[in-house]
């Protein structure tokens, strides 16, 4: 998941700032994520495959949210 999100991010061309922001969540428990310090909450989970559908960035969504 670590790798989903910075992969994410970079693709969104934001700061982890302006990521968490989106996702209702903190700049921390964004750089948690990415250090692999936590994962990400269901909920978040779900923001996030919503952000990648809207991208329609297929690629990460077969890698990481397989059916």
């Amino acid at each position: 998941m670590a790798e989903l999100v910075v992969r994410l991010r970079q693709r969104l061309k934001l700061t982890q700032e302006q990521l968490a922001a989106r996702l209702g969540v903190t700049c921390p428990t964004v750089n948690r994520w990415e250090n692999r310090k936590s994962r990400p909450s269901k909920l978040a989970l779900k923001l996030i495959k919503s952000t990648l559908e809207q991208l329609g960035a297929e690629d990460l969504l077969t890698q990481y949210f397989p059916h």
